[in-house]
C-alpha cells in the first residue's frame, strides 16, 4: 500500500522544502496540502470536526507555491492538494496553476478538489452556496476545456471561455470517459460527504474519491463502485483514496481488503521535531 502525507502548512512549521524531503528520504509516497485562502472571524459555519477550529486553517499556506517548492527538491515524491476549493477560484487562473504544476513536476499531481464547507469564507468569493456543486462542476469543465491538446471553447451555466491557445498541458495523459469523451487534466479526486450527488461527480468528471477519515468504506464503496460501472467506467481505473487518516494496522489491513492501494496519512501542523517522531511511528507502515 501506498503511503502519502497530508499536513497544514503554515508559517509556524517546517517549510514545504524540508517537509518534501524528508518524506521522499523516508519512502513515503507523496505529500497533500489543504487550502484555506482566510477564515472569517465572525462566522456562523460550524467547524467540520466540531467545538474550535484549530488556528492551523487561518495560517495555511497556499498549496500551489508551497507545492511547487516540493516539486523542485524532490524527483520522485509525488504532490496533491486536499482539497483545491474550486468554486473560490477563477478558473482560467487555476487551469494554468494545475497545469504548470503538473508539467514541471513531470506529471506528478493530483489534484484533490472540494465543495468547501466554510460558507463565510466562501460568500467572500462571491459563491452562492446552494449552487456551488454545479459551480465546481462547472468550472471543471471549462478548466478541461483549456487542458484540451487543441484550442476548445467552453459555454457553460457559470462561466465560459473561447477557444484559446492554453499552455503549458498537463503532463499526465487523458483518460476516457464511458462514451469515449477525453478527460483531459491530472488526476483528479472529489473529497466530500457520500451520496446520489457526489457519486454521480465523480462518475461524470473525475479519477475517483479522497474520503476524508475513510470510515464506512465497507458500505460506502460497493455502492461508488456500482455507480461507477453503470456509468461506463472501467472498474480498474476508480480511484479511492482514505484521506487525513490515523493508521493503525487494523484500518490498513481493512482498506487493503476493500481494494484500496493508496493512504494518506494525517500530520500534525507542528514544529519540527513533533512532525518527525509522528513520522517515525508512521514508517512502519511503509
Amino acid at each position: 500500500m501506498r503511503i502519502a502525507a497530508t499536513i497544514f502548512l503554515t508559517d509556524r512549521t517546517p517549510s514545504p522544502v524540508r517537509i518534501a524531503r524528508v518524506l521522499e528520504e523516508r519512502g513515503f509516497d507523496g505529500l497533500y496540502l489543504p487550502e484555506h485562502t482566510h477564515i472569517p472571524v465572525s462566522r456562523d459555519t460550524d467547524a467540520p470536526m466540531g467545538g474550535d477550529l484549530p488556528e492551523q486553517y487561518g495560517r495555511t499556506l497556499d498549496p500551489f507555491v508551497a507545492l511547487a517548492q516540493a516539486a523542485a527538491v524532490t524527483e520522485r515524491l509525488r504532490l496533491g492538494t486536499g482539497i483545491t476549493l474550486v468554486a473560490q477560484h477563477d478558473p482560467i487562473g487555476l487551469a494554468k496553476q494545475v497545469a504548470t504544476l503538473d508539467h514541471l513536476s513531470g506529471g506528478r499531481l493530483t489534484l484533490g478538489i472540494g465543495y468547501g464547507w466554510n460558507v463565510e469564507e466562501a460568500a467572500d468569493h462571491g459563491v452562492e452556496w446552494g449552487t456551488r456543486r454545479e459551480l465546481v462542476r462547472d468550472r471543471m469543465a471549462l478548466m478541461r476545456a483549456l487542458w484540451a491538446p487543441k484550442p476548445e471553447g467552453y459555454i457553460g451555466e457559470f462561466g465560459s471561455v473561447r477557444a484559446s491557445m492554453a499552455h503549458p498541458k498537463p503532463a499526465q495523459p487523458p483518460r476516457e470517459l464511458a462514451d469515449g469523451t477525453p478527460l483531459h487534466g491530472p488526476r483528479t479526486l472529489i473529497g466530500g460527504t457520500p451520496g446520489p450527488k457526489l457519486f454521480t461527480h465523480i462518475t461524470e468528471f473525475t479519477d475517483g474519491w479522497i474520503p476524508i477519515g475513510g470510515r464506512g468504506l465497507s458500505e460506502t464503496l460497493p455502492a461508488l463502485r456500482t455507480v461507477w460501472e453503470r456509468a461506463g467506467r472501467d472498474p480498474k481505473t476508480l480511484h479511492v483514496i482514505p484521506y487525513a487518516v490515523q493508521p493503525t494496522p487494523g484500518k490498513l489491513s481493512h482498506y487493503a481488503d476493500l481494494g484500496i492501494e493508496e493512504v494518506v496519512v494525517q500530520l500534525p501542523s507542528a514544529g519540527e521535531a513533533e512532525v518527525l517522531r509522528v513520522l517515525d511511528e508512521f514508517a512502519q507502515y511503509l
